[in-house]
């Protein structure tokens, strides 16, 4: 195990599923040169050259429509998106192309191709730059969408989406990217697609989260926990597919739940998984299902204002307070 950051994890996870697989390339925008908006691809033009890791025009349309034939085509292509808003320019390839081929062809033929996007607010980069756009990927079927909360699970679940036969949607929060933490060495560590992980057991209420906020709900758990609450932490790791039986059986465990998301409340993540816990637990649960989630508007850009619109250690915690409350 070795000490990195979530964007060294990324960095090791490119290198060696490169070094494993000469089929897999890597395309976007400054992702060459540059070495990536953000530093992922650091090292990768040096050690693998411009034949397996191009610069593209500022397209997103062209480079996901391009990463759509060389995945046809026999590669592994990942690409990368500056950031998950201009992915919004390349929907019609995502959602029409890369979602739909293999159906539509009968299984004739498979996309196993990865587009990574860092996304999320609280960088004060204002309402175009700082969305959280996670369900809109969850709505169309067809590919899956993951979203790793720790550098562990950024190597292991990057190298599991490029080695996938199907379209991946990887999400990297933007605010994680320095985040440190241990990350196993064996170049053949992988995170299952599909499955949550529990970060902390806990007994009397669950907190089901992903990506920054399961760093925040982790938060919480350990100052409850002095407090004498004690909170079990779900990580879910992948939204498509969300793993039911890791988050039911928690819940049926502990008969409370808090589903934390930073995206938009209407039609948002925590509204599904709220239905799916009450649909399955619901003779169960000793509370509602309390939902936590960003403000239903675009993001401003003043700090203090923008704090307001994502959800916060303060606001999970009143949360978990209100459902272990008798009167809620």
């Amino acid at each position: 195990m070795s000490e990195m950051t979530y964007r060294d994890a990324l960095n090791l996870a490119l290198k060696e599923e490169m070094r494993h697989d000469p089929s897999v390339v890597v395309l976007g925008e400054d992702v060459a040169l540059y070495e990536g908006a953000f530093k992922v691809t650091r090292g990768l033009l040096s050690e693998f050259g411009e034949e397996r890791v191009k610069d593209t025009p500022i397209s997103e349309n062209t480079i996901i429509g391009v990463s759509v034939g060389a995945a046809m085509g026999g590669l592994r292509p990942v690409a990368e998106l500056m950031t998950v808003n201009f992915a919004l320019l390349a929907m019609d390839q995502i959602v029409n192309h890369m979602a739909k081929i293999r159906s539509m062809f009968g299984g004739q033929t498979c996309l196993p191709m990865t587009i990574r996007m860092p996304g999320g607010g609280g960088s004060q980069l204002g309402a175009q730059h700082s969305q959280s756009l996670e369900t809109y990927f969850m709505h169309c079927p067809g590919m899956y969408v993951l979203y790793p909360a720790t550098p562990a699970d950024a190597k292991g679940l990057l190298k599991s989406a490029i080695r996938n036969n199907n379209p991946v949607i990887f999400l990297e929060h933007e605010l994680l990217y320095n985040s440190k933490g241990e990350v196993p060495d064996d170049p053949e560590f992988l995170v299952p697609i599909g499955k949550a992980d529990v970060k902390r057991a806990g007994e009397q209420v669950t907190i089901v989260a992903y990506a920054r906020m399961t760093i925040l709900a982790l938060q919480v758990a350990d100052e409850l926990a002095s407090s004498g609450i004690s909170c079990e932490v779900v990580d879910l790791r992948s939204l498509t597919p969300l793993d039911d039986e890791t988050i039911l059986t928690s819940v049926r465990k502990t008969g409370r739940a808090v589903v934390v998301e930073e995206c938009w409340r209407t039609c948002g993540l925590g509204a599904e998984i709220a239905s799916r816990i009450h649909e399955q637990c619901f003779d169960i649960l000793k509370a509602p299902v309390k939902r936590v989630s960003g403000l239903d508007v675009p993001m401003p850009y003043s700090r203090k204002i923008e704090k307001l619109c994502i959800p916060q250690v303060e606001t999970i915690t009143q949360a978990v307070m209100d459902v272990m409350s008798d009167n809620y």
